[in-house]
């Protein structure tokens, strides 16, 4: 996974944020998400053996779940971190920042 350090904020080229909300829990997202893969590989393993379907859909519901969990924590680290800091700074980029997080929110809530 990589990531750009600089994002412009918005269109008149505003460019102030120098590291995203979940940086200081990399470490820590990096370590979920490879547990969440080995989790789907584990899935898959189980298909593939041709395991009971409640058994699979056990699984799948805890992915789902995992999923959940680090979706949540970055939505709250946009709030916390580029929202609030945009808030502080320029107040087009912060509608533009309040904006993205609807949209975030929206496409999780029909997920």
């Amino acid at each position: 996974m990589t990531n750009s350090v600089t994002r412009p904020l918005d269109t008149s080229g505003a460019d102030y944020q120098k590291t995203h909300g979940y940086i200081t829990d990399k470490d820590r997202y990096l370590a979920r998400m490879k547990r969440i893969e080995g989790q789907a590989r584990g899935i898959a393993r189980m298909v593939d053996e041709e395991q009971y379907c409640i058994d699979i859909l056990t699984q799948v519901s805890a992915l789902t779940a995992a999923l959940r969990g680090v979706a949540l924590g970055l939505l709250d680290d946009h709030m916390k971190h580029c929202v609030l800091d945009a808030a502080r700074l320029n107040p087009k980029a912060a509608d533009a920042k309040m904006q993205e997080a609807s949209e975030a929110v929206a496409r999780f809530m029909r997920s």
